[in-house]
């Protein structure tokens, strides 16, 4: 089946998936990782490796793209012009309570439909949008369960192969046979991560920290509510939108109250007791969350910048950690 590649989560997977093609989230492997495209000048590293993932990508008939923050509305300027696979660039507001943003958000969705059925897709039936969303909701329940019996970095790649995959590709918890590991609990928070950076959840373990949230853009944060029952029979279409661009928690968001909501109640109910805030140095949008989060949180807060430096990051990073977790024993 013909894939479309695209990394934001507010792009629902039920959607590309009802059209008859396949929806794959992409986690690029590392940050500024060499490729086909080689470094632009001013280009964030994550989008570079984005950028580098969907060029090497041979099974894919499509790229889409969003305008949530401004280099990956470079990416598609660069993508539009460097790459073959047809690209698709989605307006996704930032203002998100008003009844006109919403409509806009649904519109964006029946205009990216129309690119989809342009590459191979058909339209889909009501019946068949509810279907496909009624399979992947009860696939991120199972995945939701599944967290007691996976390690911190289990669980991140379990979320990430259902975003690349969808509910083909499933947890089975009886497969987790060995002892979960205990440590002091923390929160990880911030923008989308790379394989690459799923060291950090043995990095927190070995130095006696446990991952109890993964609050980042490709964690737990990322995941779109679940769907009201009623409105998957009654309006599928509009149920999507509600559960992706009404529910998603983003720094992104104006406001972006919604984010601290969903933080508070996360943090409480797993007792969470400090905080590895992980930040792109480009990302201006997560690096004016820390001091707020900081002012917020009531908890001690590491700030882990990443430069797309792997050799500084396996040394520095580490030792940060390893003291963060001594200071909080």
């Amino acid at each position: 089946m013909k894939a479309i590649v695209y990394s934001c989560p507010y792009i629902p997977a039920e959607w590309i998936a009802a059209h008859g093609l396949r929806p794959s989230r992409t986690m690029p492997g590392t940050v500024g990782a060499t490729g086909p495209l080689a470094i632009v000048e001013g280009l964030c590293p994550y989008v570079h490796s984005f950028i580098n993932e969907v060029m090497a990508e041979k099974a894919a008939c499509g790229v889409i793209v969003t305008t949530l923050c401004d280099q990956m509305r470079r990416a598609f300027d660069v993508l539009t012009r460097r790459c073959d696979l047809p690209a698709f660039l989605v307006n996704v507001p930032h203002t998100w309570q008003t009844i006109a943003a919403q409509k806009m958000y649904v519109d964006e969705l029946k205009r990216l439909g129309q690119f989809l059925i342009r590459l191979g897709g058909k339209p889909p039936s009501d019946q068949t949008l509810a279907e496909v969303m009624f399979a992947y909701d009860s696939a991120r329940k199972s995945i939701l369960e599944a967290r007691s019996n996976l390690s911190a970095r289990q669980y991140a790649e379990t979320i990430a192969a259902f975003n690349r995959d969808g509910p083909s590709n499933m947890p089975n918890k009886k497969l987790s046979t060995q002892p979960i590991n205990t440590g002091i609990p923390l929160a990880i928070i911030g923008g989308p991560m790379v394989k690459q950076d799923l060291d950090i959840f043995d990095i927190v373990e070995q130095s006696g920290g446990l991952i109890v949230l993964d609050a980042t853009e490709t964690g737990e944060r990322g995941m779109c509510a679940t769907f009201d029952r009623r409105g998957l029979r009654d309006e599928p279409l509009m149920e999507l939108s509600r559960a992706y661009f009404g529910s998603i928690p983003d720094a992104s968001r104006r406001p972006n109250s919604e984010l601290y909501n969903w933080l508070k109640q996360k943090l409480a109910d797993r007792a969470v007791r400090g905080i590895i805030f992980r930040r792109y140095l480009w990302c201006d949008t997560w690096h004016a969350e820390l001091g707020r989060l900081k002012d917020w949180a009531n908890l001690p807060v590491l700030d882990i910048d990443v430069g797309g430096d792997s050799r500084t990051h396996q040394v520095r990073t580490p030792n940060r950690i390893h003291a963060f977790l001594e200071m909080l024993q």
